[in-house]
């Protein structure tokens, strides 16, 4: 496994971490603590509001999780990926999107540029 796969692999365990606690240990491995998210309806920084954005999802979607779609393309540092979110109840995927991210030196994520490729009732 590539380190982009691996950051992306973090970065889908962070979104689909169901326990706060799980969630904190999800965004610490997977972020550098003063990472930033950005997409249409977000702009958030640090581990607490990674926790507070992902929680809010989770609230808005329960019963979702965030799937990676094809394989990530990474080049210097930068990766990006496209993913769905999926009903584990019966498969339908409302949202979905593309992120570009920017990894640290060890690895971990600095910065979060997402899009969304389709949305709930657009």
């Amino acid at each position: 496994m590539t380190a982009y796969e691996t950051a992306v692999q973090r970065y889908f365990a962070a979104w689909n971490a169901t326990s706060p606690e799980d969630l904190a240990k999800a965004v610490a491995a997977a972020f550098t603590e003063d990472a930033t998210y950005t997409d249409p309806l977000a702009d958030v920084s640090g581990h607490d509001g990674l926790v507070a954005l992902i929680g809010g999802a989770h609230q808005q979607f329960p019963g979702f999780e965030f799937t990676p779609t094809g394989t990530p393309d990474g080049h210097h540092g930068l990766v990006r990926f496209s993913w769905d979110l999926v009903s584990t109840a019966d498969g339908s995927a409302p949202a979905a999107g593309s992120d570009v991210i920017t990894l640290d030196d060890d690895g971990r994520i600095r910065s979060v540029s997402g899009f969304l490729d389709r949305v709930p009732g657009a």
